[in-house]
């Protein structure tokens, strides 16, 4: 795009208990189909990104805004915002009107929309537990995989790996910080009701933790992958990728 209308920069958020560093497979597709920038934080508390004295979605937004102004988008350059789970939630903060930022669009992958009381304690439980230490980092990676949701999708080495586990003083530990599972419910229909940009919806059709009927009654469109799962991103990044061609 050329300096009349400024790039699109593509801004990929990752969801809770992974980093940005999810979206390393990505890399390839993006160079040969994306035509701007492209940047993957670590939301706060995951990662090499610092935690936060207490979680809430404005709080993760707002880590995510302030490494965009570091950024130095230009006058007339504009966002496009793909996020995972919670990251999905984080991106619809990010758009809220109230912001100001310039967002295009929003593409939320597997938000979990409706939560039990049973699974909202469960979240508190995680927070309030310390931090385990493991005596390998074979251990650690293959703790940080299940909490990410990511066994099965990438092994233990993996360069993925590698910023979801931290050594210290000799021993293994995730790197995130616990207190993020106690961030709470995303108040979908209020978040989406603060933005106005076009915000799509998407989800594995084989994704256990939203269905489509959950989806459809927010209001917005809404796009089933076939054959995929919660971590749709990693199993077909392509298929994912595609959504984003009305942005290209």
């Amino acid at each position: 795009m050329g300096d009349a209308t400024g790039t699109r920069h593509l801004v990929l958020l990752h969801g809770m208990g992974a980093t940005g560093e999810v979206w390393l497979p990505w890399a390839p597709l993006l160079e040969r189909r994306w035509p701007g920038p492209w940047l993957a934080p670590d939301l706060a508390g995951h990662g090499w990104s610092p935690p936060l004295p207490g979680y809430s979605f404005a709080g993760l937004a707002q880590r995510v805004a302030d490494g965009l102004d570091a950024a130095r988008l230009g006058p007339r350059d504009r966002l496009v915002l793909l996020g995972h789970s919670l990251g999905g939630v984080v991106a619809l903060t990010l758009a809220a009107r109230r912001r100001g930022l310039p967002v295009d669009a929003v593409v939320g992958l597997g938000i979990k929309a409706v939560w039990s009381p049973t699974e909202l304690l469960r979240t508190q439980e995680l927070a309030a537990r310390p931090v385990t230490w493991f005596a390998t980092r074979d251990e650690a990676a293959r703790r940080y995989l299940r909490v990410a949701g990511l066994s099965g999708l990438f092994a233990p080495d993996h360069p993925v790996v590698e910023a979801g586990v931290r050594r210290v003083d000799g021993r293994w530990r995730l790197a995130m910080d616990p207190a993020a599972f106690a961030v709470g419910e995303p108040r979908l229909p209020a978040l989406l009701a603060d933005t106005d940009v076009p915000v799509l919806l998407t989800r594995g059709e084989r994704d256990p933790m939203v269905t489509d009927a959950q989806l459809k009654e927010l209001g917005v469109p809404v796009a089933t992958l076939p054959g995929l799962g919660h971590n749709a991103h990693v199993e077909d990044p392509a298929s994912v990728l595609a959504l984003l061609d009305p942005y290209l």
